[in-house]
């Protein structure tokens, strides 16, 4: 990994977010508590070693859960980092060169990761979404749902963030899509505080988590 400064990383996150409010999740870079939050999930996945699980990010921003991933165990050869903004794009390439990093939309994650070639070593164990997923329309949301279920293999989990205490995908649309939800935590350090949320289909949810809560 290469260094990268602190006020660079902030600096350019505070561009990224100026351009593109509704597509960037956080007002701040995230912090250490939420992005543990974020990986917990995965100790709860059928393959529960970290050295052989396959992570896709969507929405990378300054790399935040890409450091905590790395550092998780996860092998470079099995992680794919999504980020679609320019500059964000850049400053991940500086800061993680070892690893598989390419400018897309989430909304074409399965062309984007087909052409990159990450799924031919098969399809990914879960989905870590960095995307403001809250602020965005509900086609929008559907169709970066769809897409990462599509790289996911049965079992597998999509985790998102939001502010507040709500689910940013509605019940009528996780009914639409056949998903199930529960809350995995709340990074209360965070600033500001953050939910961590985890879907998965509901006909494999029973494999891996406990019955959801009514959360809306």
């Amino acid at each position: 990994m290469s260094p990268v400064r602190a006020g660079q990383q902030i600096r350019t996150f505070l561009r990224a977010w100026a351009r593109d409010p509704m597509g960037v999740a956080a007002v701040l870079p995230s912090g250490r508590q939420l992005s543990q939050k974020m990986l917990k999930p995965l100790s709860l996945l059928p393959e529960s070693d970290p050295a052989q699980q396959r992570v896709i990010e969507l929405g990378a921003g300054t790399g935040a859960f890409t450091r905590a991933l790395i550092d998780h165990g996860l092998h470079c050869a099995n992680l794919l980092v999504v980020e679609r903004d320019a500059s964000l794009h850049g400053l991940l390439r500086q800061r993680f060169p070892e690893l598989q990093l390419i400018q897309a939309d989430a909304c074409a994650l399965r062309t984007a990761a087909q052409a990159s070639g990450y799924l031919l070593g098969g399809p990914a164990d879960a989905v870590i979404s960095g995307l403001g997923l809250l602020s965005m329309p509900r086609a929008t949301q559907r169709s970066i749902l769809n897409e990462a279920f599509s790289v996911l293999r049965p079992g597998g989990c999509f985790v998102q963030f939001t502010y507040g205490h709500a689910s940013p995908v509605s019940r009528a649309l996780r009914e639409e899509l056949g998903l199930q939800v529960r809350r995995a935590g709340l990074a209360w350090r965070n600033a500001p505080p953050a939910s961590v949320f985890v879907y998965q289909r509901a006909f494999t949810a029973a494999h891996t988590f406990s019955p959801p809560d009514a959360t809306q």
